[in-house]
């Protein structure tokens, strides 16, 4: 199986991203992605993959919310941080995530779990690691991934507009260092997981990036989902 990363992107983030890339390295996580698929059970799908660049042009990039790694389980990633398809269980950070929209902007829960109308107002749904093995959290990490995600960050980072950087826990905080522009917002709390909800809960970052938006003269975010 062969699996050139840069020609399954986009063009419009393919151009920027090259420039910020290796391609020794670029080119030797393809090869292990590319056996892992062939060998393994991988999630997402290959053809989901890139999803959350593909909803989310370059150009119209206005927000970021980063996750760690896909979830694992069968039917669940579909290449956006965070979103699980249609008829697929909420995970319980994504049923924290709705809690926690509805208390900061009495926005009604939705019933499932599909982000997509997020990533097409221009929401970036990137996790840190794009792969994963079934039932092996973590199992792709230091691969290469994180210098290939490092690199749609720095990309954001160069845009002379607002994005907005919304950077839940510690992996994902880490990640702020990479943002250097003074127009951009960076936006950190605690992790939407069980484990470190109660610290989440209350934070409000869905008004957080609506206002960050407005004071740049950008459209809010549509959060409501219950009409998807």
């Amino acid at each position: 199986m062969t699996f050139d990363l840069m020609q399954q992107l986009p063009d419009d983030w393919r151009v920027r991203l090259e420039p910020l890339l290796d391609p020794v390295k670029t080119a030797a996580l393809a090869a292990f992605v590319a056996g892992e698929y062939e060998e393994q059970t991988v999630y997402p799908p290959p053809e989901d993959l890139f999803n959350a660049f593909r909803h989310c042009p370059y150009d119209r990039a206005r927000v970021l919310i980063l996750g760690q790694d896909p979830y694992h389980g069968p039917g669940q990633a579909h290449g956006l941080s965070f979103s699980v398809k249609p008829g697929v269980k909420l995970p319980p950070s994504l049923r924290n995530i709705y809690k926690e929209l509805a208390s900061d902007l009495d926005v009604p829960v939705a019933a499932q779990g599909d982000l997509t109308p997020w990533a097409d107002q221009g929401v970036l749904l990137l996790n840190a690691v794009l792969t994963v093995r079934a039932g092996d959290a973590g199992s792709h990490a230091n691969k290469g991934w994180e210098e290939f995600t490092d690199a749609a960050i720095r990309a954001l980072n160069e845009k002379s507009e607002r994005v907005v950087f919304v950077l839940w826990g510690a992996y994902a905080r880490k990640k702020a260092r990479l943002i250097t522009g003074e127009r951009h917002t960076v936006i950190e709390s605690a992790h939407p997981s069980p484990l470190s909800a109660k610290k989440f809960f209350g934070t409000k970052p869905f008004s957080a990036v609506n206002k960050a938006l407005a004071d740049a003269g950008e459209p809010e975010i549509d959060w409501d989902l219950t009409s998807a």
